[in-house]
């Protein structure tokens, strides 16, 4: 009784809140992530995803993220005494995100999994980007420099143990003395941004180490993400150009290399996650790869990361989804849950058919990642599938969080909720590893440098009887022939190219209302606002299949 009356106010009734989302299961309870694993090869990773699903999905891990974000990352550049120190302290609950996700494995499956490693990583990935976007980014980098780190094998065969160890310690010790170890990667320069040819970092040459020639770096990087990582890929330049650079934290004698943390980035969302700008003062590195060719090295670490970016934004818009059918659930409006309502239902059955679509695309990535290796016509896909993902569902999370955080009315413009932090997430991936231009450059390039890739897209798109796909593969047909000669047009055949992937994928393999639905509001008639599709009882079918159940 006393309990109950405390939660009385003087003047009114709480009534017509829905409750907290309570511990939901992420991956079991998501029927078109559980398709998309099984169709691409990662079926073996089942019982770790399962697992997964309930740990991330539970709400006492959603907790840690709100703390970990309130009570940002600070750096102390000294000691007490004086001395250089460059540390950043972070919040128990950080450590406590980073143990979670290091401990499953995020940043390890892609390498250790039986089958389909980079599916199944992607699927691990897109549930805990759903608990907190933050520790995800370290996680990506380490999982990403792996490929980066076996142009060296001897250094690889050292580091690779402590970096596939399903575990995290923090301590700022030489990576031998450590139970695992996190990468980190630092490229862009002041003057340079995406333009890594204009790096200024000079490397002099400093004789042999312990796994073959190396060098002192002197310059500074302007954005450096997870600054106490034990190691990190970096770019510099040589008498023969830009070269690729592996350096560690911590030297073999026990003294810390020259790695001096200028200042923490006061960024508009990633708060749990510290980005920095550094400087190097003779810090000690190992060449990674040939002299000179740097960017080329660094191009297949970029490649994995870049599909990190894509699955990171289909998670937040799948978290603010399943976000906004609760609030709709337990909302009442003229006498009947807002869930209910026509336009509603219909703005989040519109939300739920692009982020399935999303899902999709991802996911058919990783797969084309998993196969090429043996398969040319998988390997000109993964060129291709993985930075079109990267532009098409970086750039439509934006849009898509701020329609679903409107579900909410003023609630969700509250620092309280969690749609406000996913809203001041939504434009990262955006501009991480390339913005928008620069992806659509890169796709240029790649038709232009490898013209059978529009074979490959062909097969990808066009499915028998389906006169809506032959039209739009014409369409993009003609496009490839006008950007390769002017890239002017390039957004407009990336876009169109995405949306034909997407519509194919969903037409093989999602049900009829949920393709029909992604034709009716990306192709038949396409709308610039959420909830234009027209009234159908598929609608209802829609969100109850994207509900978490």
């Amino acid at each position: 009784m006393r309990e109950s009356a405390a939660r009385v106010l003087p003047t009114h009734e709480v009534t017509n809140q829905p409750p907290p989302l309570p511990s939901i299961d992420l991956f079991e309870g998501d029927i078109a992530l559980v398709e998309a694993v099984r169709r691409s090869g990662a079926e073996s990773a089942e019982p770790h995803l399962k697992r997964s699903g309930k740990h991330a999905g539970d709400e006492r891990v959603q907790d840690i993220a709100r703390l970990a974000h309130r009570y940002q990352p600070e750096l102390h550049a000294f000691d007490r005494f004086g001395h250089r120190q460059d540390a950043v302290e972070f919040h128990p609950a950080y450590h406590e995100l980073m143990q979670l996700v290091f401990g499953d494995g995020v940043h390890s499956l892609a390498w250790t999994a039986r089958e389909g490693g980079h599916a199944a990583r992607t699927a691990l990935s897109y549930i805990w980007n759903q608990a907190d976007q933050g520790v995800n980014c370290p996680a990506s980098m380490t999982y990403g420099a792996v490929k980066a780190l076996r142009n060296h094998p001897p250094l690889s065969a050292a580091l690779e143990p402590k970096i596939l160890a399903n575990a995290y310690d923090p301590r700022p010790i030489h990576f031998r003395d450590k139970s695992a170890i996190t990468i980190g990667m630092a490229m862009t320069e002041k003057q340079g941004g995406s333009d890594l040819r204009a790096t200024a970092t000079v490397a002099v040459p400093a004789g042999d180490g312990e796994f073959g020639p190396e060098y002192l770096l002197t310059g500074h990087k302007w954005f450096c993400s997870a600054p106490m990582s034990d190691g990190f890929l970096t770019l510099a330049r040589t008498e023969k150009g830009v070269t690729c650079f592996f350096l560690l934290r911590s030297l073999a004698d026990g003294t810390r290399n020259p790695f001096f943390i200028q200042r923490l980035k006061d960024k508009l969302g990633n708060r749990s996650n510290a980005s920095s700008e550094i400087e190097y003062a003779d810090t000690r590195a190992i060449q990674i790869g040939d002299e000179g060719r740097g960017i080329p090295t660094l191009i297949e670490m970029a490649h994995l990361t870049r599909l990190e970016t894509a699955i990171s934004s289909a998670a937040i818009i799948r978290r603010a989804l399943t976000e906004a059918i609760h609030h709709t659930r337990y909302r009442r409006t003229f006498q009947r849950a807002l869930v209910d309502q026509p336009i509603m239902q219909s703005v989040l059955a519109d939300v739920a058919t692009e982020s399935e679509a999303h899902l999709a695309l991802t996911m058919r990535a990783a797969q084309a990642q998993d196969l090429a290796a043996t398969d040319s016509t998988e390997a000109l896909l993964s060129r291709f599938l993985v930075p079109l993902a990267k532009f098409w569902v970086c750039k439509r999370t934006p849009p898509l969080v701020a329609e679903l955080l409107e579900c909410f009315g003023g609630n969700g413009y509250v620092e309280e909720g969690l749609l406000a932090r996913l809203y001041r997430e939504a434009p990262l991936n955006g501009i991480w590893e390339g913005s928008g231009n620069v992806i659509c450059l890169d796709l240029v390039r790649v038709l232009r440098r490898e013209p059978q890739v529009r074979d490959a897209l062909r097969g990808e798109i066009r499915v028998p009887g389906s006169a809506t796909l032959n039209a739009l593969w014409s369409e993009i047909d003609g496009l490839i022939d006008q950007v390769v000669a002017d890239e002017q047009g390039a957004r407009w055949l990336v876009e169109r190219t995405a949306i034909a992937v997407q519509y194919s994928l969903l037409l093989r393999h999602a049900p009829d209302f949920v393709s029909d639905s992604f034709r009716a509001s990306k192709i038949d008639r396409p709308h610039l606002t959420m909830g234009s599709l027209k009234a159908d009882a598929a609608l209802r079918r829609i969100v109850e299949r994207a509900a978490v159940s």
